[in-house]
């Protein structure tokens, strides 16, 4: 027994021995196949001057961002959204405590940080008030009121999976709030649960065109018929790239999604960088009036403002046509929004942020008496209780985001939404990545995360001594300037 055991033993160790010999020996000659290609490649200075070593500067590199992430980057240091964000996004969504001790980390002097302007005496839960659903479309043949102040924005089924988008959609049913198409137009994953659905109509007019690709009438009826399709969008610009078409690579388009925009399988789908159909203000307040007209819903047009002086003349026209003419809603998105990929000029440096595009808007309305006809629908990077607040203040009737939903889903910020390898699940098509993505879970923490939110809120309204988040104004929130002083919104932005 002895002497077997014995046997085995020296007859492994020599495996091993032999085995490491030849990986060895392997491992030599892929380093000097490798010194070769790099020496004598003259793609790349580095690896040419520092043969196999420097694959490693290429490697490092591509760790970095990763090592960053997690071990490196203070709390609040992360772009597009740091640590401390995504932390209360998650704890929300797992509906588990979202309190922090020791006081608050947040570094109050940098400019750009909203204060809230609490008053000596704050609403008591008794005296507070559920927010009430509001009207949007009151000239429409069918009206919607919208329950929450809180909705999810325009994320295309193909930039996301399936599965992403069936947790978002039953989600959103649980919520009470409304979901977005995105330009993909509507899937069967959108309608299954049963939410509210907001079409948004692309410039290559997705799931509306006919087989010619163009605008079809009748395709818009038949959306317009189905009762959870709501209101309808026409995007005129988004965060991400402002005066620039989507892309859809050929790797996701894939039969389902080919079916539901009216595209062909397997190739890339581009956007242009405005509808052919819309060149003017005019043409637009037709496109609006024939959208109302044909399915009797509301709608409105998304956009990232620049030049505001055309904001008159588009009011100017709209009550020339009268009243009804106008837009039902118009959704602001921030230049520094979006969950989709872009040419870095445009997604940094096109546009203008939120909190000085929103100001700019209402108070265009308010001079030209369509406030109250207009509703004001705000979006880019609004996934924390503050940003949603310091909106309302700014005079958004209504709020949404995509990427506070995508953290809800689980998203990590991988930064690979545009290229199939998410590895949540979220924004690729690869059916094992997909797998760790069950929609059954992830609704109910789209659902948390809405709710949590509005809650938070709900309690910043209430300190600032108002019933409830839409009686929030310019009044109760203040911004930090150039000098680390904070100046009250009404002031830095006067009411017009």
């Amino acid at each position: 027994m002895n002497d077997s055991m014995s046997s085995f033993a020296i007859n492994f160790i020599a495996f091993v021995g032999i085995a490491f010999l030849v990986l060895f020996v392997v491992a030599i000659v892929v380093a000097v196949v490798l010194y070769q290609i790099d020496k004598h490649q003259t793609a790349q200075t580095i690896r040419r001057n520092y043969p196999l070593i420097g694959r490693f500067r290429y490697l490092f590199e591509h760790a970095g961002e990763f090592f960053r992430q997690y071990f490196f980057a203070m709390d609040r240091e992360e772009m597009p959204f740091n640590r401390v964000q995504r932390s209360w996004v998650y704890r929300a969504a797992k509906n588990v405590d979202s309190t922090i001790a020791f006081g608050s980390s947040r570094d109050l002097r940098i400019p750009g940080t909203y204060y809230f302007l609490n008053c000596p005496f704050p609403t008591l839960k008794e005296d507070a008030v559920t927010t009430q659903s509001l009207r949007i479309g009151p000239y429409c043949k069918t009206p919607y009121d919208a329950a929450s102040f809180f909705n999810i924005s325009g994320m295309s089924y193909g930039a996301l999976s399936r599965p992403a988008i069936e947790a978002l959609s039953q989600g959103a049913k649980k919520a009470g709030c409304w979901m977005n198409t995105g330009e993909g137009g509507v899937s069967p994953f959108h309608l299954e649960s049963g939410c509210d659905i907001v079409y948004q109509i692309g410039t290559a007019k997705y799931g509306l065109r006919d087989e010619n690709g163009k605008f079809s009438e009748e395709k818009l009826k038949e959306k317009g018929d189905l009762p959870q399709v709501k209101m309808f969008e026409i995007k005129l610009s988004q965060g991400a790239k402002p005066g620039k078409g989507g892309i859809l690579p050929g790797e996701k388009v894939t039969p389902e999604i080919a079916a539901v925009r009216g595209i062909p399988v397997g190739q890339d789908s581009l956007s242009p960088n405005r509808h052919p159909d819309i060149a003017s203000i005019d043409d637009l307040l037709d496109m609006i009036e024939k959208v109302r007209r044909i399915t009797g819903k509301p709608c409105g047009f998304k956009m990232v403002l620049g030049d505001a002086e055309w904001l008159d003349e588009f009011c100017e026209s709209v009550n020339k046509r009268g009243v009804e003419s106008a837009p039902d809603f118009i959704t602001l998105d921030s230049c520094d929004g979006g969950t989709g990929a872009a040419p870095m000029p445009l997604m940094d440096s096109v546009g203008l942020p939120l909190r000085e595009s929103l100001p700019i808007l209402v108070n265009k309305l308010m001079a030209h008496n369509l406030r109250e006809r207009v509703r004001v629908i705000a979006s880019g990077k609004l996934i924390n209780p503050t940003d949603v607040g310091a909106a309302l203040c700014m005079g958004a009737d209504f709020t949404v985001t995509g990427r506070g939903f995508m953290f809800a889903l689980g998203c990590i910020q991988a930064l690979q939404c545009n290229k199939n390898t998410c590895p949540t699940g979220i924004t690729t098509h690869d059916p094992d990545l997909q797998r760790g993505l069950v929609p059954m879970v992830k609704a109910d923490r789209v659902a948390n995360y809405h709710n949590h939110l509005v809650h938070e809120v709900e309690m910043i309204a209430h300190s600032c001594g108002v019933t409830e988040p839409r009686q929030l104004k310019r009044k109760h929130c203040a911004i930090v300037v150039e000098g680390s002083r904070s100046i009250p919104l009404n002031i830095l932005y006067p009411e017009y």
